[in-house]
C-alpha cells in the first residue's frame, strides 16, 4: 500500500465514528496520519480531538505533535491539556512543547498542569513554561520545591532561578524561605544569596525549631555563615536539642571549627552516632582543650564506637600533636576497622608534617613502612604520611627492590625519587 493509499485509509478510519466502529482503529489512524500525513490533514486530527474516547483524543494529540502544524495544534491542544484523561493531558502537553506553541492560552494550560496528580505532567508543565520563557505562576512553581520527585523539584528550582531577577519571583522565593514548609522552605533558602541572611534573621532563628530536619539544616547553614557572635547562643542551644544526625553534624562542624567550648559535652553525646560521630570527634579536635583531648583519647580505644568516629579521632589526635600521640596512633595501624587504620595513618602524617621529636622518628618510620609493605590499605595515604621522613628511606629502598606488589613498589620509588630531588 502506497503513502497516498495509507493516508486515504487513515482518513476513512478517523471518520468512522458509528456505534459499531472500533475506537482502537481510530486511535491507530490518528497516530499513522501524524506520521505520514501532510499539513492539510491537520484538520482531520483536530476533529479527532473531540472524539468521545480518551485513547483517540490522546492519539490525536500525538498525531498533531508529529504532523508539525502549530496553527492546528494551537486551536485544540490547550483544551486537551485540561482533558479528564491523564494520558490525553500528557500527549497534549508533549505535543505543545514539540510544536513550540506560544500565547496566553498555552501558558495558562501549562500553569494548570503544575498541580496535576501525575508527576509526568508536572514535569511537562515546567518544561513547557521554561521553553515559553515565563514562570506562569511563581507561587505554584515554588510549591513544587516540596515535590517528592527530584525530576519535579529540580526543574522547579531551575525555572525559579532563571527568573531570579524578576521582582515577583524574587519576592515569592523569599516568602517561601520565610513561611514555606518542609523541603520547599529548605530549597528556597538554598537559592537565596548570602546577603539575604540578615533580612531573614528572625525567620531563620525560628527555623532552628522547625519540625522538618531539612529546614533546620538549611537554616543552620545560613546562620553559620553570618559572622555574628551573638548567634552562638542560639546555635549551641539548637545543638543541645537536636536529634537529627545530619543537622547535628552541620552544627558540630560549624561550632567546633570556631572553637566553641560549650560544644564539648554535646559532641561527646554524638560520638556513638554512625553519621555524626566523626564530626563530633573533629569538633573536639578543633576545640583543643584538655577535656576535649581526653575524650578523643578515650574514643581511640573504645571499640563500641563506630570506626568512622575512631578514625576521625585519630586524625584529630595527630593534629593536636600531644606527647603521647605517636604511641596512641601506632597500635591503631593494626586495627580491624579500615577507617580506623586510615585515620591513624593520616594522624601520623600530620605529626610527620608538623615535625616529630627525634626519638619518635624511627618508630613512626618503621610502623608506616611496615604498613605500606602490607598493602592492606590505600598506598597513596601511607605514601603521603611518609613524605619527608628520612628514617624510612632504607626500608623504602628494600621495598622498591624486593616487594612483589607493583603498587607498593611504585609508592616506594616515588618517595625515593622525591628524597633524591631534595
Amino acid at each position: 500500500m502506497g503513502t497516498e493509499q495509507q493516508i486515504t485509509y487513515f482518513l476513512r478510519e478517523l471518520a468512522n465514528t458509528g456505534p459499531h466502529a472500533d475506537p482502537g482503529r481510530r486511535a491507530a489512524a490518528a497516530k499513522g496520519l501524524g506520521r505520514i500525513g501532510r499539513p492539510e490533514h491537520a484538520g482531520a486530527l483536530a476533529e479527532a480531538a473531540d472524539d468521545p474516547v480518551p485513547a483517540v483524543r490522546a492519539a490525536a494529540a500525538l498525531g498533531l505533535g508529529r504532523l508539525g502544524v502549530p496553527e492546528a495544534g494551537g486551536t485544540v491542544l490547550p483544551g486537551l491539556m485540561r482533558d479528564t484523561g491523564p494520558w490525553v493531558r500528557r500527549r497534549a502537553s508533549v505535543a505543545a512543547i514539540r510544536l513550540k506553541l506560544t500565547g496566553r492560552t498555552v501558558t495558562e494550560a501549562f500553569v494548570g498542569l503544575l498541580d496535576d496528580p501525575d508527576h509526568h505532567l508536572r514535569i511537562n508543565a515546567l518544561v513547557g513554561l521554561y521553553a515559553l520563557g515565563v514562570t506562569g505562576d511563581a507561587a505554584a512553581v515554588s510549591r513544587l520545591l516540596d515535590d517528592p520527585r527530584g525530576a519535579v523539584w529540580g526543574r522547579a528550582r531551575t525555572l525559579l532561578y532563571r527568573f531570579r531577577d524578576d521582582p515577583a519571583v524574587r519576592a515569592q522565593v523569599i516568602r517561601t524561605a520565610r513561611e514555606g514548609e518542609g523541603a520547599a522552605r529548605a530549597r528556597a533558602l538554598e537559592m537565596l544569596p548570602r546577603r539575604c541572611g540578615e533580612r531573614l534573621l528572625d525567620s531563620l532563628l525560628t527555623g532552628l525549631r522547625d519540625p522538618s530536619p531539612e529546614v533546620r539544616y538549611a537554616v543552620a547553614s545560613r546562620l553559620l555563615n553570618l559572622e555574628r557572635p551573638s548567634l552562638r547562643d542560639d546555635l549551641v542551644e539548637a545543638l543541645r536539642t537536636e536529634r537529627d544526625p545530619e543537622v547535628a553534624s552541620l552544627l558540630l562542624s560549624g561550632l567546633g571549627w570556631r572553637g566553641e567550648r560549650r560544644v564539648t559535652g554535646l559532641a561527646v553525646r554524638w560520638l556513638g552516632d554512625p553519621r555524626a560521630g566523626r564530626w563530633a570527634a573533629t569538633a573536639l579536635g578543633h576545640i583543643g582543650t584538655n577535656t576535649a583531648g581526653e575524650h578523643l583519647r578515650g574514643a581511640l580505644t573504645d571499640a563500641a564506637l563506630p570506626a568512622s568516629t575512631r578514625g576521625a579521632a585519630a586524625v584529630a589526635v595527630g593534629r593536636a600533636g600531644g606527647r603521647d600521640a605517636v604511641w596512641l596512633l601506632i597500635p591503631l595501624l593494626g586495627d580491624p576497622g579500615a577507617e580506623v587504620r586510615a585515620g591513624a595513618v593520616e594522624g601520623l602524617g600530620e605529626l610527620v608534617h608538623d615535625g616529630l621529636r627525634f626519638w619518635e622518628r624511627r618508630p613512626v618510620a618503621d610502623a608506616l613502612t611496615t604498613h605500606l609493605a602490607s598493602g592492606r590499605d590505600a598506598t597513596w595515604r601511607t605514601c603521603n604520611a611518609l613524605d619527608g621522613l628520612d628514617e624510612a628511606l632504607p626500608a623504602l629502598r628494600r621495598l622498591a627492590d624486593e616487594t612483589s606488589s607493583a603498587e607498593v613498589r611504585a609508592a616506594a620509588r616515588k618517595l625515593l625519587d622525591a628524597a633524591e630531588a631534595d
